[in-house]
C-alpha cells in the first residue's frame, strides 16, 4: 500500500497538486469552548467545512477502483471512544496513550482453514496500489485496517453449550469469523499526542455519494466525542456458573498431559479453562474497558462486536509489532501470584526468577520464536535473562525479542511464524496442537488467538488474546489458561488460571 507520506501531499499521484495545506490557527480550535455543549457542535461544523474543501480533490480519485481515506485533524484528545450501533472495534493501550477505534464497515475480508492469513494478506496486497490516503493538516495518523483471528484455523466444532437449536443458530449468527480484516467507515486514531478522525471508502463512488456518507459518519460519531464520563454505578454482583473443565476434569487433563509429557511426544503443552458467569444486569462495556484501562495500562485493551455480543480482551502479550525491516516479540511464560505487602510481593518475584519449572517454560517459548524467526531474519537479539512484567494480579517472565530483515517482510507472513506461540498452545507447536484439537474440552474460539492493527503499508502490531470474556447481556465467557510442563502440580495450575481468570472478573463487577 501506498506511504502515507506520498498521498498525505499528492492524493491524485505523482504530479497531482497538493490537496491542502496545514489549516490556519483561526481553524484548528473550537470557537466556543466556553459552551460544553455548543462545542462539540461548533467542531461539527468545522469539520463538515474542511471535508468539503478537500472533496474537490476527491473527486479525481473516487471513479477509480480501490481505497479512499481522508485523516481531519480533531483539536483536542478525547478521552474516550463513543459507542455507536452497528459494527464497532477498539484497541486502547493507556500506557502509551495511543487508541484506535473504527465504526461500521467500509471493506472487509473473512477467511478460515490452514490458508486463512494468506487469504487475507492476498486481499490486504491488492489493495497496496490502490489505497488512496489523503491527509492534508498533516495528521501523522494513518488509516489503518483490523486483523484477528481464531486460536485455530478450523472451523468450530458446533457445541451447544445447552442450547436449543433456535438458540445454536442464533449464537452461531453473533460469533466471531475465524479471521477477519476490516477497513472501518470512520475510525479514530490518536498516537504522539495526535487526534484524528478517518473517513474510508470503497471505490468507485461518485464525489457526490461521498460527501453524504460522510456527512453523515461525522453527524453521528462527532456529538459523542467529548461527552462527559457517566456516572459510576454500584457494583454488580457476579454468579458463577458452568465451569468448563470441572475441577476433577482438569484434574484428569493435566495428568493426561503430563503422561504425554512423560512419554516425550511434546514438551509443553497449554490447558485452557472457561467459566460462565451472570451479573444482576447487562454488562457496561465502555465501564468494563475504562475499568481495564484503569487497572491494567501497560496491557492492550481490545474490543470488538460482533452482532449481540462483544469480544473483550486485556492483554500483556504482543504476538509481534513490525515497523520497516525490525519486530519485536514478546515471550511471555512464567508466572506467579502478587501480594499486597511490598516486601512478600518482591520476594514472590524472586522466587519467579529462581523458579526451575518456570524458566523452563519461559525458555521454550524463546526458543520457539527464535526458531520460527530463524529462516527469514538476518539478525536475532534475545537478551540473556527475562525481565519480570508487573500486572496489578499476577508476576510474569517477559523477555522482548528483537528481529531484523534483509527483505521484504509483512503482518501477515510473521503470524503465521509466529502463531500459535508455546505460551498459548505448547511445544512441539504440532504435536501440542494436535492432542488439544481432540482434548480440549471447548472451542476457544478468538481466545488465544491475535487482533490488532495493520496499516497501509502491510506492517502493524497485533496482540495474543488473553484475558478475555465473550460478552452477551449479562452474561459472560471468561477464559485463562496454563502452561503445563514437566513438573507441574494440577493444584498449582489451577490456582494460576484463577489469578488470571480474576482479572477480568474483578473489571467486570465495576461493569
Amino acid at each position: 500500500m501506498a506511504p502515507d507520506g506520498d498521498l498525505a501531499a499528492h492524493p491524485g499521484g505523482p504530479g497531482a497538486p497538493p490537496v491542502a495545506q496545514r489549516l490556519p490557527p483561526h481553524l484548528s480550535r473550537s470557537r466556543n469552548a466556553k459552551h460544553p455543549m455548543g462545542a462539540p457542535f461548533d467542531l461539527l461544523d468545522q469539520l463538515k467545512a474542511r471535508l468539503h474543501l478537500y472533496g474537490r480533490e476527491l473527486a479525481r480519485a473516487s471513479a477509480r477502483d480501490g481505497l479512499i481515506s481522508l485523516a481531519l485533524h480533531l483539536p483536542e484528545v478525547p478521552a474516550r471512544a463513543p459507542v455507536l450501533a452497528g459494527p464497532q472495534f477498539q484497541l486502547l493501550h493507556p500506557q502509551r496513550e495511543e487508541m484506535q477505534v473504527g465504526y461500521g464497515i467500509a471493506a472487509e475480508w473473512q477467511a478460515s482453514g490452514g490458508e486463512r492469513l494468506r487469504t487475507l494478506r492476498d486481499r490486504a496486497q491488492e489493495l497496496a496500489t490502490t489505497w488512496r490516503q489523503s491527509d492534508p493538516e498533516c495528521t501523522a495518523c494513518p488509516p489503518f485496517a483490523f486483523l484477528g483471528f481464531a486460536a485455530r484455523p478450523e472451523e468450530p466444532r458446533g457445541e451447544s453449550r445447552g442450547l436449543t437449536r433456535e438458540q445454536a443458530r442464533g449464537a452461531a449468527a453473533d460469533e466471531l469469523p475465524n479471521a477477519l480484516l476490516r477497513v472501518p467507515e470512520i475510525a479514530l486514531r490518536i498516537r504522539r499526542g495526535q487526534a484524528a478522525l478517518i473517513l474510508n471508502a470503497r471505490l468507485p463512488a461518485s464525489p457526490a455519494d461521498l460527501m453524504v456518507r460522510w456527512t453523515a459518519l461525522l453527524d453521528r460519531l462527532v456529538p459523542a466525542l467529548y461527552q462527559p464520563a457517566p456516572p459510576p454505578l454500584p457494583t454488580t454482583a457476579l454468579h458463577r456458573g458452568l465451569e468448563t473443565p470441572s475441577p476433577q476434569g482438569w484434574q484428569r487433563l493435566l495428568r493426561s498431559a503430563l503422561d504425554r509429557i512423560d512419554s516425550q511426544e511434546f514438551q509443553k503443552v497449554v490447558l485452557a479453562r472457561r467459566l460462565s458467569i451472570t451479573g444482576n444486569r447487562a454488562f457496561d462495556i465502555p465501564r468494563l474497558l475504562a475499568t481495564l484501562a484503569d487497572s491494567y495500562p501497560s496491557c492492550q485493551i481490545l474490543s470488538i462486536r460482533h452482532g449481540a455480543r462483544t469480544f473483550v480482551a486485556a492483554t500483556p502479550e504482543r504476538l509481534l509489532s513490525l515497523h520497516g525491516n525490525r519486530v519485536e516479540v514478546d515471550a511471555l511464560a512464567g508466572t506467579s501470584s502478587r501480594a499486597a505487602e511490598a516486601g512478600r510481593d518482591g520476594a514472590l518475584a524472586q522466587a519467579l526468577r529462581g523458579s526451575v519449572k518456570n524458566l523452563h517454560e519461559h525458555r521454550l517459548v524463546i526458543e520457539a520464536i527464535r526458531d520460527a524467526l530463524g529462516p527469514v531474519a538476518a539478525r536475532i537479539d534475545i537478551p540473556v535473562a527475562p525481565d519480570i512484567m508487573r500486572l496489578a494480579n499476577v508476576h510474569h517472565l517477559w523477555t522482548r525479542i528483537g528481529a531484523r530483515f534483509d527483505t521484504p517482510m509483512d503482518v501477515f507472513t510473521l503470524a503465521e511464524l509466529l502463531h500459535p506461540t508455546p505460551a498459548t498452545n505448547g511445544e512441539p507447536r504440532r504435536e501440542a496442537s494436535a492432542w488439544l484439537s481432540h482434548c480440549d474440552p471447548f472451542d476457544r474460539g478468538w481466545y488465544t488467538g491475535a487482533a490488532g492493527v495493520v496499516e497501509p503499508d502491510l506492517s502493524g502490531e497485533l496482540w495474543v488474546l488473553l484475558r478475555c470474556a465473550d460478552i452477551h447481556d449479562q452474561t459472560a465467557d471468561l477464559y485463562a489458561g496454563a502452561g503445563i510442563v514437566e513438573g507441574s502440580d494440577p493444584a498449582l495450575e489451577w490456582r494460576e488460571t484463577e489469578h488470571k481468570l480474576d482479572a477480568m472478573l474483578s473489571a467486570l463487577r465495576f461493569a
